[in-house]
């Protein structure tokens, strides 16, 4: 099966797999399993790793960092297209929890666009269910 990783699950799957619940390190662990990020996922991980939020030996740059996704996890960078922006476009936002966060917005239009399960920790993500948001919550 094939599954959208939101931002935070990647990073708590190479930096801190402590804080994955266990249904969703068995999702990660079985290797018949495809996982993919959208291009909006590597763009906050560089945003992330250039300010010093996201700290690994592993990467020397945000380059190392990029190249490490495809090559040594195996993870798929799905391309931000004109099919996920008109998704966007139409998503009804969480104002009632206070979502507005345009990345989280581009990363469940592009699950929903893409037919992906999207694996996170987001509490505010269960809103867009009723949108067509197949969500696999990580319980930490």
């Amino acid at each position: 099966m094939r599954y959208l990783l939101d931002t935070n699950i990647f990073i708590f799957a190479v930096i801190d797999r402590d804080a994955l619940s266990h249904d969703v390190k068995a999702i990660l662990e079985d290797y018949d399993n495809t996982f993919c990020v959208s291009a909006e996922t590597v763009r906050e991980l560089i945003v992330a790793f250039n300010t010093g939020s996201i700290v690994s030996r592993q990467w020397k740059t945000a380059s190392d960092m990029i190249k490490s996704i495809v090559n040594d996890y195996y993870i798929r960078i799905l391309p931000v297209g004109e099919e996920q922006m008109e998704t966007y476009a139409k998503l009804e936002l969480n104002y009632a929890e206070d979502h507005r966060d345009p990345s989280d917005h581009v990363i469940i239009a592009h699950a929903i666009t893409n037919h992906l399960p999207l694996i996170s920790s987001d509490r505010k993500f269960e809103f867009y269910r009723k949108q067509g948001l197949d969500l696999i919550f990580n319980k930490r």
